[in-house]
């Protein structure tokens, strides 16, 4: 990179850390805070930075990164489970969308290209922020969160096909078109089985031993090659480097180190795809953006109106229920990043005016930055959560005040790893009341969908003690690793003029006398005797007889501590021991309607070595037995290695 190259690349760095700073300070989201330098440092505003050439060879990977995180969400067993939702759903909202925006486009004068670029933009919706909703709400297994995030599913599908789409627009006459797409989608379906297979039956062997080498570096270097190589195989074939990138997400997501991947990829994605948005930002004239604000205000109001009113109408028609479809329509009313990708390609090859480049993306933005709001509005239309506030915070704060409104007498546990967890299975053994909180989104979803009383959020809040009935109850236990954050909480509870006890575990005995200090009852150290004497402190806290405490330890001495097997992995879990033994893991499974273990009995499925240790119907736990037969609805708790858990849930979803 020359001189003048560099000096503008450090002028981008710097503006982008200087405003994201002063964004994330009032809330604002940072990808407006990279398109707002983009926007304010571009050619047709202050023209600090001209040269757009290097900036986008670097862009590009952000959307190749995307595409693989979107591949790393799609499981074909879970699109068999959910085809109904995904193809039905889904694809009648992005098929009468896109016709729907297409019509509008060429109302407003638009070209053919144009308006195909438009409805691609505008019928997709944010996958990142409506998923962010939907776990931060902890409704990803709420009737609404299935069928959102199906349409999702269904929309991250077309998004690629789109994105092939656009460089042959820029192509001849229709009919060779036709035949370029057909020839297109031909290479692509031929390389996405090839690419399946390789996935299927290499990528597994191969992060098993990158896996057992328990090298952090080694690890994410093997992702960037897998991703980087198949977006360069797809690429060779003429085809789009995001498609490649996509496939070799969707092989990863059939492996047990799917969320380790995703974990560690984050930080290149997050990082290429801010200078995406800045290239982006620098597309958009800024003189048409001034030029045209009454256009981009009315195009939002129309796209929010028509999408909310358009999905809200499948929906209904989908499942009969007026409380989801309002929900669905509106979390899904927004445009999607997709918008950005395809009015770059757009731009690059001409395609796009800049008029209609500035005011379609500025609706995009402006749509995305507006999905709060609607998020709040649909809670408050559908009746089903009273909203006291427009934030987020606001909003899950009052959902786990309502959710704890009736307990009473019960235990808090802070942290739900594997001690919280395995305090949680002894407290429900002996029918003591108890809520749990983490911010572990993953582990949330994880726990959430097993039927634990578990909720998101971070406990060295006032407000979210609060929430949790801390006035009310009888114990607090804090099960974190980090001394420093189960200092915090202490010292939360002790300001609030809290006298409730506290159980702290603790790795080892050197801070025992420091979180006494602060306000600790008890200290305990960690491992699994450590475990059991956090446990009896427990319970003979909650008023559980002496003897029964006895009984229950020493039962779980006598079955080889087997209630204390498994756990419900989180985003930085190991999956293999310092021997690269394979660790033990609860996972939660729901069936949707259509999957292949609905109807069957558990005698007919043949899940290999995993274990089903319970199944929920209607929130009531059934012991499994071979006679018991499956519902659409059920939720299994499965027991065993990763990779074992990963094949039964693939055979119970899909067969």
């Amino acid at each position: 990179m020359h001189d003048a190259g560099l000096g503008q690349f450090l002028l981008l760095i710097t503006a982008a850390v200087i405003v994201s700073s002063v964004f994330r300070r009032v809330k604002i989201p940072p990808v407006l805070a990279y398109l707002t330098v983009g926007l304010a440092v571009g050619p047709t505003a202050l023209g600090w930075v001209s040269d757009l050439d290097q900036i986008q060879i670097l862009a590009e990977f952000g959307v190749v990164f995307l595409l693989f995180s979107l591949g790393l969400e799609f499981s074909l067993a879970r699109m068999l489970a959910l085809r109904k939702v995904v193809f039905g759903l889904g694809g009648w909202q992005v098929a009468i969308s896109s016709l729907v925006i297409y019509g509008i486009a060429l109302l407003f004068n638009a070209t053919q290209e144009e308006a195909i670029i438009v409805a691609g933009a505008l019928a997709l919706s944010s996958t990142a922020v409506v998923s962010k909703e939907l776990v931060s709400r902890n409704e990803l297994g709420q009737s609404h969160g299935v069928l959102t995030m199906g349409v999702l599913l269904f929309q991250d599908l077309a998004a690629v096909i789109f994105l092939i789409l656009v460089p042959f627009l820029a192509g001849g006459s229709d009919s060779s078109f036709v035949i370029a797409l057909g020839l297109t989608l031909g290479k692509g379906l031929l390389l996405f089985g090839l690419m399946l297979a390789l996935g299927k039956y290499l990528l597994p062997v191969l992060f098993n031993e990158v896996a057992k080498a328990r090298s952090d570096e080694l690890f994410v270097l093997t992702v960037l090659m897998v991703s980087l190589l198949a977006a360069a195989l797809t690429h060779s074939f003429g085809l789009s480097m995001a498609l490649g990138a996509f496939i070799a997400g969707m092989m990863l997501s059939e492996t047990h180190y799917k969320h380790q991947i995703e974990a560690d990829i984050r930080p290149f994605r997050d990082l290429l795809l801010g200078l995406f948005f800045i290239s982006v930002g620098m597309i958009v004239d800024f003189s048409e953006v001034v030029g045209n604000w009454h256009w981009i205000l009315l195009m939002t109001i129309i796209l929010l109106v028509l999408k909310s009113i358009l999905i809200g109408l499948l929906a209904y028609r989908f499942q009969k229920d007026l409380s989801t479809a309002i929900k669905t329509g509106l979390y899904l009313a927004q445009g999607g990043e997709f918008g950005f990708a395809l009015f770059a390609l757009g731009e690059r090859y001409g395609l796009v005016s800049k008029q209609f480049g500035a005011v379609v993306i500025s609706t995009v933005i402006l749509s995305i930055t507006l999905t709060p709001a609607l998020v709040a509005l649909a809670r408050k239309l559908s009746e089903r959560t009273r909203q006291t506030g427009d934030t987020e915070r606001e909003a899950r704060i009052e959902s786990i005040s309502d959710a704890c409104a009736e307990l009473e007498g019960h235990a808090i546990v802070c942290g739900f790893g594997r001690v919280g967890q395995m305090v949680t299975r002894f407290l429900k053994q002996g029918q003591s009341p108890l809520v749990a909180i983490d911010n572990d989104p993953i582990r949330v979803q994880e726990a959430s969908n097993a039927g634990e009383p578990i909720h998101y959020g971070d406990s060295r809040r006032a407000d979210i003690l609060k929430a949790l009935g801390l006035n009310r109850s009888r114990l607090l236990i804090i099960t974190y690793n980090d001394v420093d954050t189960s200092l915090k909480v202490i010292r939360q509870v002790r300001e609030a003029n809290s006298s409730v006890p506290i159980l702290v575990r603790t790795t080892d005995d050197t801070q025992v006398e420091r979180l006494k200090e602060a306000g600790a009852t008890e200290v305990v150290p960690e491992i699994l005797e450590a475990g059991l004497m956090l446990v009896s402190q427990v319970l003979a806290l909650m008023g559980t007889p002496p003897r029964s405490i006895h009984q229950q330890i020493e039962e779980a001495r006598r079955n080889r501590y087997k209630l204390l097997h498994g756990y419900y992995p989180g985003v930085n879990s190991q999956l293999l021991n310092a021997e690269g033994i394979p660790l033990e893991k609860l996972h939660a499974v729901t069936l949707p309607e259509g999957a292949y273990a609905c109807h069957k009995s558990l005698s007919n499925l043949r899940l290999g070595e995993c274990v089903i240790d319970s199944v929920l119907r209607d929130k009531t736990e059934i012991p499994p037995s071979r006679e018991l037969k499956l519902h659409p609805g059920d939720t299994l708790i499965l027991h065993g290695s990763a990779q074992q858990v990963e094949q039964a849930e693939n055979k119970l979803l899909g067969g």
